[in-house]
């Protein structure tokens, strides 16, 4: 071998063990076929389009990191990591509908196992509050005053037929809707406001049980048939079946302004948002749980939390209808519900905020709610 040749020879071997090296180490730090970590986010039914939305756009961002979403109703999903009832797969992080959930879950939790049920202290990710939706023309009949009234639809419910409000005999039946409140978090907000409204005062474990708060359960219990397990499956129900079944229902502002469009092409007409006064806000709350979770896993978590916390995503949950918990104008934000003509839509509505009950206010009326059945 000549020395010309020798050197050539040497260079063209050092560069191609520094080839290797390089692809080595892109090997080294990519993820391996099979080898991403599966984050499992069992989250309120609520959360399901904008969580599907921002799926994608995470796993994008995060190669290594896959997520595999689930749904189930807030109270329902809580129930089921106490008592360990999954049984087809391993939660990583729980969103409930309302934090409150998350509170009481890591009550019962330090009870039972006396250890933390979270890697850290849940954190907000989206927020929301109840509101009344009617179909247009009805709304004129049952709330005159142009406000939603839970006086008048207790006495519909009394009369039974929309003939004894002064209502078309042909609209039949009045049918009120509403959730769950042993197993989705916005019927037992529902009671809860129900309630306030009849006793002219805070729910308590002692008001809640009166004979005024038992009449209205049991009233709401003999009406309400088969309430569904979460608000997303109601309003489904709701649209689905139109004014001939479903009257009035109370739901979450988020999930009935995103579902509205499908309202007015599957109905010809999409119902009206009557706002309540008061109102009780809630707040979709995060929380990585250790069980079975390694350190590893959660860190991943907490980088899920992280992405959907930030502004860009923040304006795909404004998209879904919920309200964000960073700073965002709600008007500005492209293809914003409140920017579509939504009847009754309000990007500031005048009503009074309620905070969530305590954890022993919604015990109690999932007690009573029991009894009156």
């Amino acid at each position: 071998m000549t020395p010309k040749f020798q050197k050539k020879y040497v260079r063209r071997r050092t560069v191609l063990s520094l080839g290797i090296m390089a692809a080595g180490l892109v090997v080294g730090l990519a993820p391996a076929p099979g080898s991403a970590r599966t984050v499992v986010v069992v989250a309120g039914t609520e959360l399901r389009q904008a969580l599907l939305a921002l799926k994608l756009r995470f796993e994008q961002s995060q190669p290594g990191v896959r997520l595999d979403l689930r749904f189930q109703g807030s109270q329902e999903l809580a129930n089921n990591y106490l008592d360990d009832q999954f049984r087809d797969f391993t939660p990583t992080i729980l969103i409930p509908a309302n934090g409150e959930i998350l509170a009481k879950l890591a009550q019962d939790w330090r009870l039972r196992y006396n250890s933390e049920p979270f890697y850290a202290p849940p954190q907000a990710i989206a927020k929301t509050f109840l509101v009344g939706i009617v179909w247009p023309e009805r709304a004129k009949v049952l709330f005159p005053q142009g406000r939603f009234d839970w006086g008048r639809v207790e006495q519909a419910m009394r009369g039974r037929q929309w003939s004894a409000l002064g209502g078309p005999a042909n609209w039949g039946s009045f049918d009120f809707k509403m959730t769950d409140p042993l197993r989705s978090n916005s019927g037992q907000l529902t009671l809860a406001l129900w309630a306030r409204q009849v006793l002219g005062e805070e729910p308590n474990a002692n008001n809640l049980n009166t004979e005024r708060v038992k009449a209205l359960f049991t009233l709401i219990r003999q009406l309400v048939y088969e309430p569904p397990v979460s608000t997303d499956t109601l309003l489904e129900v709701f649209i689905a079946q139109g004014a001939n079944e479903g009257d009035v229902a109370v739901v979450y502002e988020s999930i009935a302004l995103s579902r509205w469009p499908q309202a007015r092409v599957s109905q010809k007409q999409g119902y009206q948002i009557n706002y309540l006064s008061p109102t009780m806000e809630t707040v979709s709350t995060a929380g990585v749980v250790r069980r079975h979770v390694s350190a590893a896993l959660a860190r991943s978590a907490q980088q899920f939390l992280d992405f959907v916390t930030a502004p860009d995503q923040q304006k795909i949950l404004v998209q879904q209808g919920f309200r964000p918990v960073v700073g965002l104008d709600l008007t500005t934000v492209a293809e914003s519900p409140w920017n579509q003509g939504i009847p009754g839509v309000q990007v500031s509505p005048s009503v009074e905020r309620l905070p969530t009950p305590s954890v022993a206010v919604l015990q109690e009326i999932q007690k009573q709610w029991q009894r009156s059945g």
